[in-house]
Formats: C-alpha cells, sequence, structure tokens
C-alpha cells in the first residue's frame, strides 16, 4: 500500500468518524432540543415501524393496513402518540402504509418477533446490502480498484449524511439500492431471469424503479431475442407479487392509490428537487425536459450489449435522474447516486484531460460532494469547544449542498455521454468475480 493510498484511507475514516458523530450527537441532539422545547412527539422513528406494523396487522388479523384505525396504531409506535392536526408543532406526515401491499411478503418473516429485535437486525441487514451495493457496482464497472480504494469508497459510503440517514431511519431504500444494483449485474452477467425477478422485488418503492424500469423494456426490445427473458421475467414476478397481494386483500391497489394521494396531501404536494429549487411549475417542466433528453440517449443507445461502457453511463445517468425529479427530497434517497458517483471516479482521469469544460464540471461536482464531510468535520471541531445551543444554525451546514448533489452527479454523467451516444461500442473490461 503506497503513502497515497494509505492517506486516502485515513481522511476516509476521518470524514466518516465525523460524520457518524455529527449525525448522532449533533443532529440528533439538536432535534432532541427541538422536540422538548415545542412539544414535538418522538417514538422510535423508524420507516420500518409502518411496514412492519402494516405487515403483522394484516397476516396476524387481517386487518387493513391501509385503514384510518391501523394508521393511528402506526402512529401510536412511530411518534409516541397519535399526531393531532390541531397542535401546531405535531408532524404533518401522517406515517401511513403507503408502500404496494407485496412488501408484506419481504416482511413476513418478523411478524412474529419483537419489534425492537427486528430493528436491529434491519439495521445490520442494511449495512451490510449497502456493502454488498458498493462491491456490486464496482464489479460491474469493471473497476479493478485496489484494496485500499475500496475501503476509501466503502468508509464514504457508509460514512456518508445520506446513508447514515437511511441506517438511522431503517429505510427500505437501502434495500431496493442493492435490489437493483444487483439486477443490474446480473445483466451484465446475461444472468436475465434472475435480473427480472430482482428489478421485479425492487417495485416495492416504485417511485425509485420506474425510470430505470422504462430503460431496460427500451434496451430489452433493442434486441428481443437476446433480451427477452429480461421482461418475461420481470413480468412474471410482479404479476405473482400484485396476484399474491390480490389474494391476500382483494382491492389493496385501490386503497394504495388513496394513500400515496394522501400522502402528497399532507406532505405539501411532495415536491421534487427540481420543484424545490425553481418552482412548482417550472421545476414540472424542468423534470420534464430532463426526462425527454434522458429517454433521447436512451433511444440512441438501446442497443448497446450491457458490457459496455455507455450501458454502465446510461444506467448511472438513469437513476441520477430519478433523483432529480422523484416527488421526494430526502437524502437517503442519494444512495442512487452511488453508481454515477464511482464511475466518474473510475474515469476521473479521462474527463479531466478533455477540455475546461470538463475540469470546472468536475471541480464544481467535488465540491458539492465533498462539501458535507468537510462541513461536519468543521461543525464537531466547533462543538468539542461550544455548547450546542451556542452555535445557532451551523449545525445545518453540512446539508448545505444537499439539493444540489444529484445535478452534479448528473452534469458530470451528461458531460461523458454526449460522446458515447455517438461512438457506442466501447466496452469496458471483462468484469471481475463478485465480492
Amino acid at each position: 500500500m503506497t503513502l497515497n493510498s494509505k492517506l486516502g484511507v485515513v481522511l476516509a475514516l476521518l470524514a466518516a468518524a465525523s460524520m457518524w458523530f455529527y449525525v448522532q450527537h449533533i443532529v440528533i441532539g439538536h432535534q432532541l432540543v427541538e422536540a422538548k422545547a415545542h412539544d414535538i412527539p418522538r417514538g422510535n422513528l423508524s420507516d420500518l415501524y409502518p411496514r412492519w406494523l402494516g405487515t403483522r396487522e394484516l397476516l396476524l388479523h387481517h386487518s387493513d393496513p391501509y385503514s384510518a384505525e391501523i394508521t393511528r396504531e402506526i402512529q401510536v409506535g412511530y411518534y409516541g402518540r397519535a399526531i393531532d392536526a390541531s397542535r401546531r408543532n405535531d408532524p404533518k406526515d401522517q406515517q401511513r402504509f403507503a408502500y404496494p401491499l407485496y412488501v408484506v411478503f419481504l416482511l413476513a418473516p418478523t411478524v412474529k418477533l419483537p419489534f425492537s429485535g427486528v430493528q436491529l437486525a434491519f439495521f445490520w441487514l442494511l449495512f451490510g446490502t449497502t456493502v454488498g451495493t458498493i462491491f456490486l457496482w464496482r464489479n460491474f464497472f469493471g473497476w479493478r480498484a485496489s484494496c485500499a480504494a475500496t475501503t476509501t469508497i466503502a468508509l464514504l459510503t457508509l460514512g456518508s449524511f445520506q446513508v447514515l440517514q437511511g441506517l438511522k431511519l431503517q429505510q427500505l431504500t437501502l434495500l431496493v439500492a442493492g435490489l437493483i444494483a444487483a439486477a443490474v449485474a446480473l445483466i451484465a452477467e446475461d444472468r436475465l431471469i434472475a435480473a427480472g425477478f430482482f428489478l421485479a422485488l425492487a417495485t416495492i418503492k416504485p417511485q425509485l424503479v420506474l425510470i430505470l424500469t422504462a430503460w431496460l423494456v427500451l434496451w430489452a426490445i433493442g434486441d428481443w431475442v437476446r433480451r427477452r427473458n429480461l421482461l418475461l421475467a420481470f413480468a412474471l414476478a410482479l404479476t405473482l407479487l400484485v396476484g399474491g397481494a390480490e389474494f391476500l386483500m382483494p382491492g389493496w391497489i385501490g386503497e394504495f392509490r388513496s394513500a400515496i394521494s394522501d400522502y402528497r396531501q399532507y406532505n405539501d404536494g411532495a415536491l421534487s428537487v427540481l420543484q424545490i429549487l425553481i418552482s412548482p411549475v417550472w421545476g414540472t417542466i424542468a423534470a420534464a425536459l430532463a426526462i425527454l433528453a434522458t429517454a433521447g440517449l436512451c433511444w440512441r443507445l438501446r442497443r448497446v450489449p450491457a458490457s459496455s461502457v455507455a450501458f454502465g453511463w446510461i444506467t448511472s445517468l438513469v437513476l441520477a435522474v430519478t433523483i432529480l425529479v422523484i416527488p421526494k427530497t430526502s437524502p437517503y434517497n442519494h444512495i442512487l447516486l452511488l453508481p454515477g458517483i464511482m464511475l466518474s471516479a473510475q474515469h476521473w482521469r479521462t474527463a479531466w484531460e478533455k477540455n475546461a469544460a470538463a475540469r470546472m464540471t468536475l471541480l464544481a461536482a467535488c465540491f458539492i460532494v465533498f462539501w458535507p464531510w468537510v462541513a461536519a468535520f468543521g461543525v464537531v471541531l466547533i462543538s468539542l469547544f461550544a455548547p450546542l445551543a451556542s452555535t445557532g444554525n451551523a449545525w445545518i451546514a453540512p446539508l448545505y449542498t444537499s439539493l444540489a448533489v444529484p445535478f452534479a452527479v448528473c452534469a458530470v454523467l451528461a458531460f461523458n455521454l454526449r460522446e458515447l451516444a455517438v461512438s457506442n461500442s466501447q466496452t469496458k473490461p471483462a468484469l471481475t468475480s463478485r465480492s
């Protein structure tokens, strides 16, 4: 291991430790102070809990997980009490069971266990899944990274605010990210039937896989004879999931749609990143243009093999654009930006040598992506010498660039795809074995 690689690991470890301390002691500390001052309820605050309780009530007691009664029971566990709309400081999010019903098939083995044990086990499941996701993308890109480089990537990923938020909340997004990575890796290995089943499982969060699924459908049609098994397996698996859920509770689709509609209402319309940064109207137009531009690139690259550089770039762009346009700005969704960041890091030298515009794009992207760790380190230093209450709004500094991260990743990916869309026959090195 060279001096530079050792230094990279040490810096990554320092960055990760700073972010863990920042989240655990500063962010959560601030939330506790605010909750006490304004009588804001705090229960287990686990995003897994509404899904777990809904699954338990359906499978053990045949109760409707979308019902108002179950929603109230969920709130008692999630917030510590049912929320009251007449209380000004009570949360707006009702924590309804706003998932496709077939998520119960994944959670069914846990319904007879105490939630405290499920919560702990799920934390480590998500932790391990995230580690696996890193290796799946690394191998998919054919990146023969050194042990030090891989360790650095793992430390920065697990020590990012986005992943820490997902782990703290036990967010199913981290599991979906792993399913997506597995599906794409299987496609690259020409194991299309297995890939179709993994992709279908990932639809437990349909908003995260909708654009990706559209791209993979187009890609499969681009060489139907060789790739049709992907779509056939996906359609079969999704039919089994939806049909099995319908057998458990007929009419669940209508209730799911109603839950989603209510969710958007009590979350102020659930705006996307573009809608928040620009405006609801112009942000919607910008999102449509981003989707159209991505669709155009997908159309031009629909015939590329899964072993090509172009397939990796366009798939990463599709996931990054998803984060831009979905009606949700939660940082934990940024785990879908991981392949774009890794691919950009792998090819940064080539991009740097292109021209001044490419270098400026890379520098801006690096600043946006790395700022949270730098700021977290600074806030942690300040907190060691000053009480949290005396630091004012300094605690929020690491989150300043959060909304800009998807833009940065999209910009770098789109910059490289301009050339690949024209010359799309270049292939990557042979994939390494999955670690």
